[in-house]
């Protein structure tokens, strides 16, 4: 791998011309190594046939360096290495640094394909189902407490179980671990029995005291986190028997039910399995159909845990890699923009890469709302009413730019509010994921007579005091079966940053959303509080679209979960006969 690296060195110094005149000293400067690493390195180049050196004897003589082999041989060869190993993101990233053309990046296309997707090899005469998923999110930690990105709860969901889930295709609230369960008249009381016999992944058998602990973890966290209005509705968790749990809330919440269902309530072994805080994430142990067998920096392997209570899953292992660059087959997000919503595409084999048209689309039941909201708690032009339609105005068009040169589109900056004219500049905020989009608005407002400055932090601090310093705010819904969840928890934040009597309202529709134990009566309640927003110039809708897909034929049983992502226990393909 080293050697690969010098080779690319060295040609993207001398690499412009046929023949050069070159001496150790100078081959030895780009190397950053001594005269006599250099020689070496010379020596081992020749070797392998990579360039042709004749040298010329004395200190300062010129040598004639060829290159033998082009830098895209060099490159593959390489990334062919690193794939094997795991370690892909350091060291192509150098490589695509030091030797970009069309015809790598190209040739780079097919062997990621080839690489991801769907794989069979013979163990001791047994066939091993492997898939291996691109992601371009870095999956930092799979503990429910910790995770914030979607695809740690992707993870998360595959090693963790609730006590309940959501069928698929209904949305119906269904048994998991938890067989069965009441509620008592005044719906604040929640009692669950739990199933018999179901296995941690280190063999410990699953009690009513680890779904305890794992509740009391969640009221004690100071995190951050999403869903954390749920947390603080819960009063007290208690063991009735080894099989029987209590649950009892401050006040009824009908999202308390849907809330079980979610990564986030995925139960842990009581004292983490004897594991510190911070390295249960990187080591966990859940009662879900794969156990982590191996995590690094950019993979994370997954195992299928034999003893599952539902049934192993078809797969045998299923390999995670952190791609940390944008290639034209391997986009992730639905934009094409960097979003964290991946659907977790199922990569072709080469047989197929260079045929895109056998490729089957599935629609996933999740699309991505992209919005911007306004805080009008801050000093400043976004309080008046009128500045903010002009903003809105100005974005109007916003998603037919997907394509197009945004610079095209003019806004008449003569038509700005008065009150923004002496305004200072707009901040706008958002996460790094979404920031072309910010830059993109921050341009458009630009042309319109605004002065904007873009800042993105990490969605861990995304509702800290950052958001109150700011004026505009970026941020994306995921609507899948959670939606109300994301709502409520979204409408939430949002009040704390708009006009006091719409904060009043919001408020006291959430109030009444809690309370509401109709589904469709609380979607009517959500959707009056988003036209309160729009229509008060609080909230604007930039663009949603729907996330696909892609798959070959020859993988069989693709299936959503209720966040919208494959559910990896179901997909299998057809043995090599």
């Amino acid at each position: 791998m080293k050697l690969h690296r010098q080779f690319l060195l060295l040609h993207s110094r001398y690499g412009e011309q046929q023949i050069n005149q070159v001496t150790l000293d100078e081959v030895a400067d780009v190397l950053d190594c001594t005269h006599r690493n250099a020689l070496n390195i010379i020596g081992r180049m020749r070797q392998q046939g990579w360039i042709d050196w004749q040298s010329q004897r004395g200190r300062g003589k010129r040598s004639l360096l060829t290159f033998a082999v082009p830098p895209e041989q060099i490159a593959l060869e390489s990334m062919m290495h690193t794939i094997r190993r795991g370690d892909i993101r350091t060291s192509i990233e150098q490589i695509r640094q030091q030797a970009r053309s069309p015809e790598l990046d190209g040739q780079l296309q097919e062997w990621l394909l080839s690489y991801f997707g769907a794989h069979s090899e013979m163990q001791q005469d047994r066939q091993i189902d492997r898939l291996r998923l691109p992601i371009r999110q870095q999956i930092h930690t799979v503990d429910p407490l910790y995770m914030n990105l979607l695809a740690e709860s992707f993870v998360c969901s595959h090693i963790f179980d609730g006590l309940v889930r959501k069928d698929s295709s209904t949305g119906v609230i269904v048994p998991h671990l938890a067989h069965a369960w009441e509620v008592d008249e005044l719906r604040t009381g929640w009692t669950f029995y739990l199933r018999k016999d179901v296995l941690f992944h280190h063999g410990q058998t699953l009690t009513a005291d680890d779904v305890v602990y794992t509740f009391q973890r969640l009221m004690n966290s100071a995190q951050p986190s999403l869903y954390r209005f749920i947390f603080r509705q819960l009063e007290r968790v208690q063991a009735l028997h080894d099989a029987a749990v209590h649950i009892q809330l401050r006040q009824p919440n009908e999202l308390f039910l849907p809330f079980l269902c979610t990564s986030r309530a995925g139960i842990v072994p009581q004292g983490l399995n004897r594991r510190p805080e911070m390295e249960f994430g990187l080591r966990p142990s859940g009662t879900g159909p794969f156990r982590l067998v191996e995590r690094e920096d950019n993979v994370v392997m997954l195992e299928a845990f034999k003893p599952y209570f539902q049934g192993r899953p078809h797969l045998d292992r299923v390999e995670i890699v952190h791609i940390p660059w944008r290639t034209r087959r391997l986009e992730d997000d639905a934009d094409g923009v960097g979003d964290p919503v991946s659907p977790f595409q199922v990569i072709p084999n080469p047989a197929a890469a260079s045929h895109p048209d056998t490729w089957s689309q599935l629609p996933s039941p999740v699309s991505v709302r992209k919005f911007v909201t306004f805080n009008t708690e801050k000093d400043g032009p976004l309080q008046q009413p009128d500045v903010r339609r002009h903003i809105c105005e100005c974005l109007q068009s916003f998603a037919e730019d997907d394509v197009a040169d945004y610079h095209i589109v003019t806004v008449d900056s003569r038509t700005v509010p008065a009150h923004a004219e002496a305004a200072s500049c707009l901040r706008i905020l958002t996460i790094p994921q979404y920031r072309r989009d910010a830059n993109r608005i921050a341009d458009r407002l630009r042309l319109a007579g605004y002065d904007c400055d873009v800042r993105s932090v990490p969605v861990e601090h995304f509702k800290g005091d950052v958001r109150l310093e700011s004026d505009l705010i970026l941020f994306s819904l995921i609507r899948d079966q959670d939606e109300q969840l994301r709502l409520y928890d979204l409408y939430q934040t949002l009040s704390g940053h708009v006009e006091r009597h719409t904060q009043i309202d919001i408020e006291h529709r959430l109030q009444d959303i809690q309370r509401q134990p109709d589904p469709q009566r609380r979607t009517e309640l959500f959707a009056h509080i988003q036209q309160r927003l729009v229509s008060g110039y609080q909230l604007h809708v930039l663009y949603e679209k729907p996330v696909q897909t892609a798959y070959l034929p020859t993988v069989r049983g693709i299936t959503f979960n209720s966040q919208g992502w494959v559910d990896l226990r179901h997909i299998w393909f057809p043995p090599q006969l």
